[in-house]
């Protein structure tokens, strides 16, 4: 691959990440709902809390080195002439890839398990429910509680689908690192 295309694929690539590890934070976010008086947000849940902390390492780690890559796509030259530039972006590059990887399993991971769970909660309710011979009020409607449980849990998949996106191109843009790193001499060569 020519070098020039290798920088603008990987100056396109890093662009296309921040959005969309900034689009899963974001959505992430505004992921909330409230029934009974009660509110549920992201920060409800550790595991949104973690696919939230990884979108925005990666974000941070991208959006630092936009610059780098935009001046290597202008002139071809690293903005910073040192062998230790191009040994970063690859190890950075993998580094970050890794961690996003873990923030899509566990975004995945707690999303269905807890689906399930709530699945199982409100057949179990309503179970409950029919076998008692009187009225008992909960305080709150269950198909509300199963219909907003879920509509939060899917909306937290899809934040953990832009994160996979994004995920899937930093882990592109590592192997391009990777192609930038054998043209240049090495840190421990």
């Amino acid at each position: 691959m020519a070098v020039k295309t290798v920088a603008y694929s990987t100056l396109v690539l890093r662009i296309l990440t921040l959005a969309l590890l900034v689009a899963s934070a974001t959505y992430l976010v505004l992921n909330k709902y409230k029934l009974a008086g009660q509110k549920t947000t992201w920060k409800d849940l550790k595991t949104y809390r973690y696919v939230f902390a990884t979108a925005v390492i990666g974000a941070v780690y991208t959006l630092i080195q936009i610059p780098f890559s935009l001046y290597y796509a202008c002139t071809e030259k690293r903005l910073i002439r040192h062998s230790c530039l191009p040994e970063f972006d690859f190890y950075g590059d993998k580094l970050i890839s890794y961690i996003l990887a873990t923030g899509v399993g566990a975004g995945f991971a707690a999303s269905m398990e807890l689906k399930e769970i709530v699945d199982d909660l409100v057949a179990f309710i309503a179970f409950i429910l029919a076998a008692a011979d009187e009225n008992i009020d909960l305080g709150f409607d269950l198909d509300k509680f199963h219909s907003r449980t879920h509509k939060f849990l899917d909306r937290g998949i899809v934040a953990t689908i832009l994160l996979t996106i994004g995920f899937a191109f930093m882990a592109v843009t590592s192997i391009l690192s990777s192609l930038n790193r054998n043209r240049s001499n090495g840190f421990f060569r």
